[in-house]
């Protein structure tokens, strides 16, 4: 061409070749990192040849084309780089060796062809289990698990919990070594461990998107990205683990306020309260999914605390407005949930369903109940709602004091503003 740009399509297997890179380490990263650890028995051998198939696939996809099975290739070629690593530092093999003897104590490890020619084995669950071991710091299990089974590289972690990327590596260095030197298990725990271990992977998958859904700070209200990819998480959990209905609880959960995203701020990110929001945005096809699988969470015994949440937001989703929501039976579902997880935020959220069925007198009496709770002297959301029923009630003076309150202890730029706003009316 005359003007010296490439021709229409002279890029293409470039570009397809790396469409299916992308595809591939988000879609199956996870499996073949697991595949790898369960292989060689180390998460860092694991990463690095992990990545560095990938930028084979990268140099070599685009003129050899995109194979059929391109996960099974970056397996492939993992295990044979890590084969080289180690032929070429005996050391460094004769750990692995003492690390691989211990798992395979603890529960025999399967072969590694057992998925079938060209298929990964998906190990994935076992790698939920190790990087949310108890023996790690809360704080690192989410790292570590944001990195290796979310795929995000630890720039995108750091940013994602506003913290300086030597910080977030030094976590997950510290996860790793913690892994290493406890020489904590990769495998399922059995069905004796497994009540008392799955509350905690949930958990982690649970503050995920909890800090995708409402950020702690920074200038945006929510973090679509990574509520996102807390859900891939829930999914492949609930794949894996189809028989715990915690795990249909929890993925309902979040679909069910993730159906809500595009209603939630306004135009220039402001904030939008569930009683202003547009309905007709709420993501339908995602509240059905949501319903199904909150129906499977509270079938077949005792609720679990994600199961009754789930519950909650459905009635909320299922709701023509505010004024039509069942209140009565949210508040009944709040009062379960405070027998199955006490604790001062879900009293918060009971005392506002409150207030919606028996008035604003009902519910500020509950909150002020809570003023002692230490949890929530510094929780914004608490200063909002008494603001809120306090402007219901005509008391402006005190109403402005709390949400001077509120704004003090706000976390994002969205909240402040609307904050500000609430005063200047």
């Amino acid at each position: 061409m005359g003007d010296g740009l490439p021709a229409a399509g002279e890029d293409a297997p470039a570009r397809q070749a790396g469409v299916a890179v992308e595809a591939v380490f988000r879609e199956e990263r996870g499996l073949l990192l697991a595949s790898l650890v369960r292989r060689f028995g180390d998460l860092d051998l694991a990463e690095e040849v992990t990545s560095e198939a990938i930028e084979a696939a990268l140099r070599h996809w685009p003129a050899e084309g995109v194979p059929a099975r391109p996960g099974a290739w970056l397996l492939t070629t993992a295990r044979r780089r890590a084969v080289d690593r180690l032929r070429r530092d005996q050391a460094y093999a004769a750990r692995l060796a003492v690390l691989r003897a211990d798992a395979e104590r603890a529960e025999p490890a399967p072969a590694p062809e057992a998925a079938g020619v060209g298929e990964l084995p998906d190990d994935r669950l076992q790698l939920f289990f190790t990087c949310t071991h108890p023996a790690l710091a809360a704080e690192d299990r989410t790292a570590i698990t944001l990195r290796c089974l979310a795929g995000l590289t630890t720039p995108e972690v750091a940013r994602a919990f506003l913290v300086p990327t030597a910080t977030m590596a030094q976590r997950i260095v510290r996860a790793k070594k913690k892994i290493r030197e406890a020489r904590i298990p990769f495998r399922v725990p059995g069905p004796d461990e497994l009540p008392e271990r799955l509350p905690g992977v949930l958990q982690v998958v649970y503050s995920v998107f909890t800090e995708g859904y409402a950020a702690s700070s920074g200038p945006r209200l929510q973090r679509l990205d990574l509520a996102e990819e807390a859900i891939r998480l829930a999914r492949i959990l609930h794949r894996l683990l189809p028989a715990e209905r915690e795990s249909a609880g929890l993925l309902a959960l979040l679909l069910l306020f993730h159906a809500r995203r595009g209603a939630r701020t306004g135009p220039e990110g402001e904030p939008v309260l569930l009683e202003d929001q547009d309905r007709g945005r709420w993501d339908r096809p995602m509240i059905e999914e949501g319903r199904a699988l909150a129906v499977r969470a509270l079938t077949g015994g005792p609720a679990g605390p994600y199961g009754v949440q789930a519950a909650i937001a459905a009635l909320h989703d299922e709701a023509a407005d505010v004024a039509g929501t069942d209140w009565p039976q949210i508040v009944a579902l709040y009062d379960v949930l405070l027998t199955l997880t006490p604790s001062p935020v879900v009293a918060l959220n009971r005392a506002v369903a409150v207030a919606m069925r028996d008035g604003p007198e009902a519910g500020l009496a509950l909150l002020d109940a809570l003023a002692e709770e230490p949890r929530l002297r510094e929780y914004a959301p608490y200063a909002v709602a008494r603001g809120d029923l306090l402007s219901r009630l005509g008391r402006d003076g005190e109403a402005a004091e709390a949400y001077r309150e509120a704004l003090e202890r706000a976390g994002t730029g969205p909240e402040r503003a609307a904050l500000r706003r609430k005063l200047g009316e």
